[in-house]
């Protein structure tokens, strides 16, 4: 098992890398879309919390897609600071928006995507994680709800009042002159269907490029969000996903707080189950109370999941890839979160080395 940390646009510094050396840390997994972009909601200096509704931030340029040269010098820039960069997470609204609505660029943007696939591969970057939803990660409140008043993010109820507005999906406005109105809904077979599709096109440059496309499970697990499906709100769905493109690139980033906000299944028993069939490609460890439409973040060393437990399963399936905490509670005096990151990874090395 190895220990990473997540690093935003504007943590891309030597700083931030020293820091995660400093914490133990050995893998990143960095995030090049700009959630911050004109967004009111999300902090410039520390992790994307959102609100309820609104949207995170405005999308990127859509004709400026990722360069082999500057993802290289990314890579060299991290492996200088003694570090490995382990994976990109998430793609920019602005480059596959029609993939996710099935809309008319969407043939462009599936080159878009292959291109930036490619690239990737020829960087030596090994894993793209993304999330194929159109609500995103939205139906989240923040209260100082955490040991000693942290500022934590949860759930109050479910999240279908306000219905998408056009011109903007997966939680961001990517065309802000788009005609008043909202998304139709969809069905749950239709969000598949688009799935099914994005994945039979780009895997093969994914196995030809040496890069695992590793899925993200909706966060929060509800069956719907502002009136539209999502895909994998229950553990046994992610087996779904892997069955319907069979291909050692089709992966899987598991989120274990996600994962213990879902209504059925045993996370132990998922993990377990998908590092046997070696399709997880990164973890992400958090800890929750309660389950959707009423949960609350915790710190690790709290709530409902079993970290003790939680690490016993990953060493004795033998899990060789990377585990870190996607986000934290953040204390008032620590605005960035440095210091709940921190605990988190003193916390989690601490379980590593007591288990040899």
């Amino acid at each position: 098992m190895k220990i990473g940390l997540g690093l935003y646009r504007h943590m891309l510094t030597r700083d931030y890398y020293d820091f995660a050396r400093q914490a133990g840390c050995t893998h990143v997994v960095v995030h090049l879309v700009d959630y911050f972009n004109q967004g009111s909601t999300n902090p410039s200096n520390n992790q994307p919390t959102g609100a309820k509704y609104e949207p995170w931030g405005v999308a990127g340029d859509p004709e400026k897609i990722w360069t082999t040269r500057d993802l290289k010098k990314l890579r060299s820039e991290i492996e200088g600071a003694g570090l490995v960069l382990a994976a990109i997470e998430n793609l920019d609204p602005a480059h596959w928006h029609d993939i996710l609505l099935d809309g008319p660029q969407r043939p462009q943007q599936i080159e878009k995507v292959k291109t930036m696939i490619r690239r990737l591969g020829e960087a030596g970057i090994p894993v793209l994680g993304y999330n194929f939803s159109l609500a995103g990660v939205c139906g989240r409140v923040t209260a100082p709800a955490g040991r000693g008043r942290a500022i934590t993010l949860g759930m109050d109820g479910p999240a279908e009042d306000v219905p998408i507005p056009k011109g903007m999906v997966w939680n961001m406005v990517y065309d802000q002159k788009a005609p008043a109105g909202t998304l139709p809904s969809i069905s749950h077979a239709e969000l598949w269907r688009r799935l099914q599709r994005f994945l039979a096109e780009v895997l093969p440059v994914a196995e030809e490029s040496g890069v695992r496309l590793a899925a993200h499970p909706d966060d929060p697990p509800m069956p719907t969000m502002r009136r539209q499906p999502r895909l994998v709100y229950q553990p046994h769905m992610y087996q779904r996903l892997l069955e319907l493109a069979p291909s050692p690139s089709n992966a899987l980033e598991l989120c274990v707080g996600t994962m213990a906000e879902m209504t059925e299944g045993n996370i132990y028993e998922a993990v377990d189950q998908y590092s046997k069939q070696g399709k997880i490609a990164y973890l992400h460890l958090r800890n929750v109370v309660g389950r959707v439409p009423h949960y609350r973040e915790t710190f690790i060393d709290e709530g409902d999941v079993d970290m003790v437990k939680a690490i016993k399963v990953y060493r004795e399936v033998g899990y060789p890839y990377m585990l870190m905490p996607d986000h934290v509670p953040v204390a008032k005096n620590d605005p960035d979160g440095l210091q709940s990151f921190a605990f988190c990874y003193g916390y989690i090395r601490g379980l590593i080395q007591s288990l040899g």
